[in-house]
C-alpha cells in the first residue's frame, strides 16, 4: 500500500533509556510502514544534551514554535547520581521545564480508558484531565542553605525603589526557598484551561491554597475569576458546563468521591503530583496522555511517565522486558492527528485514530504488558502477558486488519 504523505514535518525529540528503545520500535513497526514520515529530529538523550551543553533542548523548543507540533520521548532529568553515571559536565535542567518555559504552555494529562482495566477508584467512570500550569513556582525557584541570621526577600522596582520582607529570623541552621510567577503566564494558563474545557465540553475546576498563600495563590484565584467573568462565563453557560474554584484539599476530596468527567486545573507542583496520582489510580502511569499547549496554538505531545530505568538495565543485560508503550504510542498519534488537522490531511488523522483503536483493542482482547495483567478483568478474556516487542507486534497485526 502507498504510504500516507505529510506536508509539514513534526518536531521529533528523542529521549533516554527504555523509552528510547520503545521510540525506535514504534516508528519501525507502527508508523513507517504506513506513513511517509517527515520529522525534524532532535536528540534530547542525556549524552547529547551534555555534549551540546543543553543547547539542543532550546533548539528543539524553538523548532516546536516554528512548526507548531512536536512529539517528545521521555528524558532523564539528572540528579547527582546521574551526573556520576553519565560523567556529565553539570546537572542539566529538566528538558520539559526548558521547553515549557519557551512555549509558556499548559500541560493537559488524561487517562487512556480500556474496557477491562478498572480504576482503583471504581466510581471513576469518565476521564479526569489534569491541567498543569507549566511555568514557575518551585521549578523556577531559588533555594539555599541558611545559618543563624535573618533571611530577607527584597524587590527593587524599575525606578530603584526597594521593598523588603522578612522571611525568617533563624536561630539555627535552616533552608530558604523563593518562588515566582508572572501575571502573563497565569493569564495564559487560565485561558488555555477555559478553552480546553469548552473544546472538550467538560466542567473545569481550579484549586490553590489562597487561605494560606493569600497574595501568591490569591493572584491565581483573582486572575482565573476575572477572566472567567469577563470572557468565558456566557460561553460556559451556553455550553452547559460549570467553572468552580475551590481549595486544593477540597478539590482532592471532590475528585476522590466523584465520577470523573472533569478538567482539574492545578498550579505547577500540584499538577505534577496529582497527574501521577490520577494516572496510577486509573491503572498505570503508562496509560496517560500528555500534551503541552501554548497560548498561540503550539502543541507538544509526550508520555506522562519517565524513562523506565529498571527495565532499561534489564534490556542491557539481554533480559526480556514487558514495558508498556501505550502512552508513547498515543504521543505519536496525538501529534500525527494534530499535524493532519492543521495541514488538512484527513488520511493522516484517520491513520492516527486507527492506531489508537488498534492499541486499545489489543489490550481489550487480552494481549498486554505485565503492568496491566493484574488489573485486567473481563468476562471470557484471560490476560496474556507479552514482551515489549511482542505487544507492539500484536498492535501492528491489529492495525493491518483495520
Amino acid at each position: 500500500m502507498e504510504r500516507i504523505k505529510m506536508k509539514t514535518p513534526l518536531v521529533e525529540m528523542d529521549g533516554d533509556e527504555m523509552t528510547r528503545i520503545i521510540w525506535k520500535l514504534i516508528k519501525e513497526k507502527l508508523i513507517l510502514p504506513f506513513v511517509d514520515l517527515k520529522t525534524e529530529y532532535y536528540d534530547l538523550g542525556l549524552p547529547e544534551r551534555d555534549r551540546t551543553e543543553d543547547s539542543v533542548t532550546t533548539a528543539a523548543a524553538l523548532a516546536n514554535k516554528k512548526y507548531g507540533v512536536a512529539v517528545k520521548c521521555a528524558t532523564i532529568t539528572p540528579n547527582r547520581a546521574r551526573v556520576e553515571e553519565y560523567n556529565l559536565k553539570e546537572m542539566w535542567k529538566s528538558p520539559n521545564g526548558t521547553i515549557r518555559a519557551v512555549l509558556d504552555g499548559t500541560v493537559f494529562r488524561a487517562p487512556i480508558l480500556v474496557d477491562g482495566v478498572t480504576p482503583y477508584i471504581p466510581s471513576w467512570k469518565k476521564p479526569i484531565v489534569i491541567a498543569r500550569h507549566a511555568y514557575g513556582d518551585i521549578y523556577k525557584a531559588v533555594d539555599g542553605k541558611a545559618g543563624k541570621g535573618v533571611a530577607e526577600l527584597k524587590f527593587t522596582d524599575e525606578k530603584g525603589k526597594e521593598k523588603t520582607l522578612t522571611v525568617f529570623d533563624f536561630k539555627e541552621d535552616g533552608v530558604v526557598l523563593a518562588m515566582h510567577n508572572t501575571v502573563k503566564s497565569i493569564e495564559s494558563f487560565a485561558r488555555s484551561c477555559f478553552n480546553y474545557a469548552l473544546d472538550k465540553k467538560m466542567p473545569l475546576m481550579f484549586s490553590t491554597k489562597d487561605t494560606i498563600s493569600k497574595i501568591y495563590d490569591g493572584e491565581f484565584k483573582r486572575i482565573f475569576n476575572e477572566i472567567y467573568e469577563n470572557e468565558y462565563k456566557e460561553k460556559f453557560e451556553k455550553a452547559g458546563i460549570e467553572y468552580l474554584y475551590t481549595l486544593i484539599d477540597d478539590a482532592v476530596a471532590r475528585i476522590v468521591r466523584g465520577g470523573g468527567g472533569i478538567v482539574w486545573a492545578c498550579k505547577n507542583y500540584d499538577g505534577d503530583v496529582m497527574s501521577d496520582m490520577v494516572a496510577t489510580a486509573y491503572g498505570s502511569l503508562a496509560m496517560m496522555t500528555s500534551v503541552l499547549v501554548s497560548p498561540d496554538g503550539v502543541y507538544e505531545y509526550e508520555a506522562a511517565h519517565g524513562t523506565v530505568t529498571r527495565h532499561y538495565y534489564k534490556y542491557l543485560k539481554g533480559e526480556e522486558t514487558s514495558t508498556n508503550p501505550v502512552a508513547t504510542i498515543f504521543a505519536w498519534t496525538g501529534a500525527l492527528k494534530k499535524r493532519g488537522e492543521l495541514d488538512g490531511l484527513k488520511d493522516l488523522s484517520c491513520f492516527a485514530e486507527k492506531l489508537e483503536k488498534a492499541t486499545i483493542s489489543t489490550i481489550e482482547s487480552g494481549k498486554m504488558t505485565g503492568d496491566l495483567t493484574g488489573l485486567f478483568k473481563k468476562d471470557g478474556v484471560t490476560p496474556v502477558k507479552l514482551s515489549t516487542e511482542g505487544f507492539l507486534d500484536a498492535v501492528a497485526e491489529n492495525l493491518k486488519a483495520l
